[in-house]
């Protein structure tokens, strides 16, 4: 294998080998069309990489299409939407669009593919004000199965299809809306979970998600860090718990002020910025790495269910677990025609490791397994290195209009389920 064809199989995630027969680094949706045809003729499965932060797992054999040259962003502002091919990363639509005081429904990593993140469904720092990425595509081009380049809008079965379910074909270019945003309040609260109680704190927390509007999304996170020289000197070694916020409204520090009562500070990052800088809010790892995890969508949050997980997975776990739970509601439950499933969905339990596949299941199975009473599904976009695992992804109504449209517009199955970000 040569250089060329090593850097076209990179990815973020570098937890899963990555052994493909053959690697189409497309620049085109020509090449796109000849990669499937190829796949086809050979009844050989097809795996896309845009940046491999969300790979569903290893990928054995087949053809392997690589969308990283693909990376043209278009502005218009007039009419608040942008093109992004299919290797764009969200860093380079937020800074296409800020000049314009616009902004996209990106993540909280500028490093993630825009196209595949939108194609799971898209859950962004601004998720409760404007609802899910995938709820503002104007448009898409994908080549299905058949190798046919087509051009999709709402109203069509494969617009519903693709926006969620993600994996009946290979999406070369979205047309996306832009939401008029220049600045907001955001950044995190982060205290140390060796001093303050975090069952307690995560009590709080929950009960504060009850009094905020729609224009404020945010999440509570609990991570144990390593005590290394390469982190800050108030992360090291401590157990944080933080509360990352992000808000369009005014009078910010007033709404915050509830969450100060968990206990002293660790450390204050609550700021007014240009939505430019909103992927400071949760600064996310931008060195590849090997992680693993899954996710529960939560009809509610149990919070003694809850802390027993924090127990579970705090410093005492014998592996360093990072937890994330997102408040949902808002925009993200109102309907919209995509198959983005659980929008009555109160929260989102994302759960992070690092390590070997089978000691992560060890760790995180039994967590997931406190929290099952209040369980509806699985998020696709959070299935990092589960996506293999299809049960709880879609409810069962969801799941069958799926698969009835993968027999019309992939017959051959070629495409591997799972999203890569």
């Amino acid at each position: 294998m040569n250089t060329s064809t090593d850097d076209e199989i990179s990815s973020f995630q570098t937890g899963f080998a990555l052994r493909p027969d053959h690697v189409f680094p497309v620049r085109s949706s020509a090449d796109v069309v000849a990669a499937v045809r190829h796949a086809a003729d050979g009844r050989l499965p097809v795996t896309v990489l845009a940046t491999g932060h969300g790979l569903p797992g290893a990928v054995e054999g087949g053809v392997l299409i690589s969308t990283r040259h693909m990376d043209r962003v278009t502005i218009d502002a007039g009419a608040r939407t942008a093109r992004v091919q299919a290797g764009v990363r969200w860093g380079d639509v937020v800074a296409a669009a800020a000049p314009h005081g616009l902004a996209p429904l990106n993540g909280s990593a500028p490093g993630v593919g825009a196209v595949a993140y939108t194609l799971g469904g898209g859950l962004g720092i601004l998720a409760r004000e404007f609802g899910y990425a995938a709820d503002h595509v104007r448009s898409l081009d994908v080549v299905t199965g058949d190798g046919e380049p087509r051009r999709v809008t709402e109203g069509s079965d494969l617009y519903w299809g693709l926006l969620g379910g993600g994996h009946l074909g290979v999406v070369t270019e979205l047309e996306i809306g832009l939401v008029p945003v220049r600045t907001l309040y955001g950044g995190s609260l982060a205290f140390d979970g060796g001093e303050v109680d975090p069952a307690a704190a995560l009590r709080t927390y929950e009960e504060w998600t009850r009094t905020v509007p729609d224009t404020l999304t945010s999440s509570f996170a609990a991570v144990p860090y390593p005590d290394l020289p390469a982190l800050p000197p108030h992360l090291r070694g401590r157990y944080v718990l933080s509360v990352r916020v992000a808000y369009t409204g005014t009078g910010g520090e007033r709404l915050l002020a509830p969450l100060r009562e968990i206990g002293p500070v660790l450390a204050d990052t609550l700021r007014e910025m240009p939505y430019a800088d909103s992927h400071t809010i949760h600064s996310d790892p931008d060195v590849p790495h090997s992680y693993y995890g899954d996710s529960a969508v939560l009809s509610e949050l149990d919070v003694e269910r809850a802390g027993e997980l924090l127990g579970r997975t705090g410093p005492g776990a014998g592996a360093m677990v990072v937890v994330q739970i997102n408040h949902l509601g808002g925009a993200l439950a109102r309907p919209a025609p995509n198959s983005v499933p659980y929008r009555e969905g109160r929260f989102l339990v994302r759960l992070l490791t690092m390590g070997e596949r089978r000691r992560a299941r060890a760790v995180l199975d039994p967590a997931f397994a406190l929290l099952a009473p209040v369980t509806l599904g699985r998020s696709v976009n959070f299935a990092f290195g589960a996506g293999d695992r299809t049960e709880g992804l879609y409810d069962d109504e969801t799941r069958k209009r799926l698969a009835e449209l993968e027999s019309r517009y992939d017959p051959a199955s070629l495409f591997r389920r799972g999203v890569s970000a």
